[in-house]
């Protein structure tokens, strides 16, 4: 099967969705299956030269709403050399100009929301959930409503969909995702990491890794680990992570100096490559107390990697990983994350090595990027094949 991804950026700062389509790409193609990619990125872009399959470049877009006057254009020049189109996220050009090249035509798309249809939204920022409903009634439920189907990526992100618009009428469809780790990033030593920052080495490390917005609940894990210190002399907290543009981290440096804790917490902005690896190599947890995240690709690195994770209960995936005990969740408040500190730290060395254990076994059993894209691919061959059918009828 080939497949054509259409999305916003694939620079990894913009975070998860990037690195999810890297990952479903490669996984795609150990299946026997060819995945192409376009960009609103300008052409020449690094990230562009670095993606690891044949990549389009269309930019660079225009404005928060990403418009690109080629992409239409190239779209209905170029898609029926493709089985069908996947678009990934929605409120931005990309998602519109696919329903406008595509809609009616022999060539399927399919919509990946990413989260973006999350009702925390409307309670975070009711202004934007205003524009964003009269958007909705305009043009992206019948972006929506047009899709081969709606691809989410957990059970989760699924029921919370459904409720946070109306109408929605839409052909859900939970795919799964997750990561293809490969062994390497296994081999990397947590020494790289601890020469980079040496005031990390012989310390329990808490690892946070992600990007720094306040959506990821930052600075309620500041607070919490403020609330452990006393308690926990050898624990050291990383925040690791691209700052999000509005000073989300200044404002957890200043937060943690105020807390009289500045020598206790290492900011080491963006990791990737080895850097990363070894970060989560060194790592003793990791932690994520999010208000909102629809999957968590860092999450889950971390479990194939074999750290445990401590997660709000707002993480799409919370409910498999506490089943199979391979972390804990609690509620997205300062009590709730200060008790997921502490419920790990008054774990005994045995109980910590069963988690970790268990971790591994998690990643292994559920998000496992190989199966989450053979999802991908048997939801669009059953489309095609449903397709057929009906024409045949």
């Amino acid at each position: 099967m080939r497949l054509l991804n259409v999305i916003r950026s694939v620079d990894p700062v913009h975070g998860g969705p990037a690195e999810g389509l890297r990952q479903s790409v490669m996984a795609s193609r150990l299946l026997g299956h060819s995945e192409e990619v376009v960009t609103l990125d300008a052409p020449g872009a690094a990230c562009v030269r670095d993606f690891p399959v044949t990549t389009f470049a269309l930019g660079p877009a225009s404005g928060n709403f990403g418009f690109a006057a080629a992409l239409v254009p190239w779209l209905k020049a170029n898609v029926e050399g493709y089985d069908a189109v996947v678009v990934h996220g929605l409120w931005q050009y990309q998602s519109l100009a696919v329903w406008r090249a595509l809609r009616g035509g022999p060539v399927p798309y399919f919509v990946y929301p990413h989260g973006m249809l999350d009702p925390w939204f409307r309670q975070a920022y009711p202004l934007k959930h205003f524009k964003k409903s009269i958007y909705w009634s305009l043009i992206e439920r019948r972006v929506l409503r047009d899709a081969g189907a709606v691809l989410f990526t957990a059970s989760e992100e699924a029921r919370l969909a459904m409720h946070t618009f109306t109408p929605c009428e839409i052909n859900p469809a939970v795919v799964g995702y997750g990561v293809a780790l490969a062994d390497a990033a296994r081999q990397v030593s947590a020494d790289v990491f601890f020469q980079a920052w040496p005031e990390t080495r012989g310390r329990r490390i808490v690892l946070f890794l992600g990007r720094l917005h306040p959506k990821k609940g930052g600075d309620l894990l500041i607070d919490a680990f403020a609330k452990v210190l006393e308690s926990q002399p050898l624990s050291h907290l990383v925040m690791a992570g691209p700052d999000d543009g509005a000073g989300t981290r200044a404002a957890l440096q200043a937060q943690a100096a105020r807390l009289g804790m500045g020598d206790r917490v290492t900011f080491t902005g963006m990791l990737s490559g080895d850097l990363k690896w070894s970060a989560l190599q060194a790592a003793e947890v990791f932690v994520l107390p999010s208000h909102q995240e629809n999957f968590g690709i860092a999450v889950v690195e971390a479990l194939a990697m074999g750290v445990p994770v401590l997660i709000s209960d707002k993480v799409n995936i919370w409910r498999e990983i506490v089943a199979d005990e391979a972390g804990m969740a609690e509620a997205d408040t300062p009590d709730g994350t200060t008790k997921l500190l502490r419920r790990w730290l008054a774990l005994d060395a045995q109980a910590r090595l069963q988690m970790k254990l268990q971790a591994a076994s998690c990643y292994q059993r559920h998000f496992h990027m190989s199966a989450a894209a053979q999802r991908l691919v048997d939801t669009v061959s059953s489309h095609l094949c449903g397709a057929k059918a009906a024409e045949l009828s």
